[in-house]
């Protein structure tokens, strides 16, 4: 299930991209518009920030901003920030590999067969996804 944390994430940077140019928002304009408690939204936005997504102005005129255009930004690495990793057990990540304690032998592991499957169908979808695709 997609957490709170990237799906505000995701609504942030949509909204911050759906703008005609890349001035500064203010927090608190994202959370009234996305319906977003500030105090959340500023640790968000903060992630996103430290991550290389945005900028930040301070002062009159300040606020967050894309750093990239929204076409470059893919969801991957989003959700990869926000989220963690993609894959829902750590025997099938790619970037985040562990071997599970109670399997014997992933070769052979149901479990470890459909997760793989549901991992690379997650990837399809995040590779080829960019943030101008949520806004279009």
């Amino acid at each position: 299930m997609l957490s709170k944390k990237t799906k505000y994430g995701l609504k942030a940077l949509a909204h911050l991209a759906s703008l005609p140019n890349r001035e500064p928002v203010q927090i608190a304009e994202i959370s009234k518009q996305e319906q977003i408690s500030q105090k959340f939204l500023e640790s968000i936005l903060l992630t996103l920030r430290r991550t290389g997504f945005l900028g930040s102005k301070k002062g009159k005129g300040g606020g967050y901003y894309l750093i990239k255009d929204a076409k470059d930004i893919q969801m991957t690495a989003v959700m990869r920030v926000l989220e963690g990793p993609i894959a829902m057990v750590p025997c099938v990540s790619l970037n985040f590999y562990e071997k599970c304690e109670d399997c014997p032998d992933e070769a052979t592991c149901s479990v470890n067969k459909l997760m793989l499957k549901v991992r690379d169908a997650n990837l399809e979808v995040y590779r080829n996804t960019t943030l101008q695709d949520l806004i279009s």
